[in-house]
């Protein structure tokens, strides 16, 4: 367990980094908040296991033609703001054993956030390295929160009803059994090992990757473009670690035996967000992968894949509708005010219906 004293290291940590934060939001506050465009674009490149295959690229349809271009950079940036209260409260949790603050997860005039299912601290006394990366990984989500909070302003939604539970009827065993890790009937708790919270972490760090790198393109306000590429290079970092360390610890090292089934569910896993996600093509070569586990083979030797990327080394691009589908779990088309279901079991918060509906997969 984690005592009274490092409980509160913790949240000396957090504040410290909204510090940080604020300091830029003086200098950024009188700019617009600008994800100028319409939505997320999902551009894919040669699959890292097939170097030679074409680059192809997709993308989403407006969420509307007459929205205003101000209305839309609030929507975009609410978007990632679910998606922000979504790893806090998973990485909190575990590090602390209790959620953010009502003051973080409000909406306009106050109005109430939603509830969160199945949050708990994680065993992680007995491995501190990955104690201390989850520390700091809370630290930046809570952060995160702050800072798109203070950026949208009085425009801000309130966290919708998030599902972080490892029991029969959490998200984290659904998307366990989607993977093919576990069986129905069985659970999948994020919480019970530092393995399985490596595991859980796996599930959302890529996909965040994903969802900022889709929104670069998009950006032509200078200021939020240089923070919300800062905000992307920090889930990168996150995503690397977590990949790292996952394969680290499937190999073994000299003073710790393997544990192959970690490279093995690492890669069920990202078979999961690809069949959910629907972005899985073909072209002449082959398949294109746009996510990736932990290993790559080529010519019969096997290495480390610690960075998915296409055959230019590029990361990977999601659109709203696929992070979506990812999140709720589903590759059916989710409407706006259906039961979502996922980690998101009543959708996210948001005003166009684009920004919280899932489309069928192609």
């Amino acid at each position: 367990m984690i005592d009274q004293n490092t409980s509160t290291e913790i949240f000396d940590a957090i504040a410290k980094r909204r510090g940080e934060r604020r300091n830029f939001m003086k200098v950024a506050g009188g700019a617009t908040a600008a994800f100028g465009g319409a939505t997320l674009l999902s551009a894919c490149g040669a699959d890292n296991n097939n170097p030679n295959a074409t680059p192809t690229a997709t993308t989403s349809p407006s969420p509307t033609s007459t929205a205003s271009a101000a209305t839309l950079d609030l929507d975009i940036l609410n978007f990632a703001l679910n998606l922000e209260y979504l790893e806090a409260q998973f990485y909190v949790y575990a590090v602390t054993g209790q959620g953010l603050a009502t003051s973080q997860t409000t909406g306009p005039n106050s109005a109430a956030p939603g509830t969160v299912t199945g949050g708990a601290q994680a065993n992680l006394s007995g491995d501190p390295l990955v104690l201390a990366y989850a520390r700091e990984i809370a630290a930046d989500e809570t952060a995160h929160v702050t800072f798109l909070r203070a950026a949208i302003g009085s425009s801000a939604v309130a966290m919708p009803n998030i599902n972080i539970g490892g029991g029969t009827n959490g998200a984290f065993t659904q998307a366990a059994i989607a993977a093919g890790i576990i069986t129905q009937g069985q659970t999948f708790d994020p919480y019970a090992s530092p393995e399985n919270f490596l595991l859980g972490a796996f599930i959302f760090e890529d996909v965040g990757v994903s969802a900022y790198k889709g929104a670069a393109p998009l950006i032509t306000n200078k200021t939020y473009l240089e923070a919300a590429a800062g905000i992307l290079a920090a889930e990168a970092y996150h995503a690397g670690l977590v990949r790292t360390v996952l394969y680290s610890k499937g190999i073994g090292t000299p003073s710790a035996p393997a544990i192959p089934a970690l490279i093995i569910n690492a890669q069920k896993i990202s078979d999961a967000r690809d069949s959910l996600d629907g972005t899985v093509a073909s072209n002449s070569v082959g398949a294109v992968d746009i996510d990736q586990g932990l290993t790559v083979t080529n010519a019969g030797v096997t290495d480390a894949n610690l960075v998915p990327t296409d055959g230019n080394g590029i990361a990977y691009s999601r659109s709203v509708s696929q992070v979506l589908n990812i999140v709720y779990l589903n590759t059916a088309a989710k409407t706006a005010g259906a039961s979502m279901g996922g980690f998101f079991p009543n959708g996210l918060n948001a005003t166009l219906p684009a920004f919280k509906t899932s489309a069928a997969n192609p």
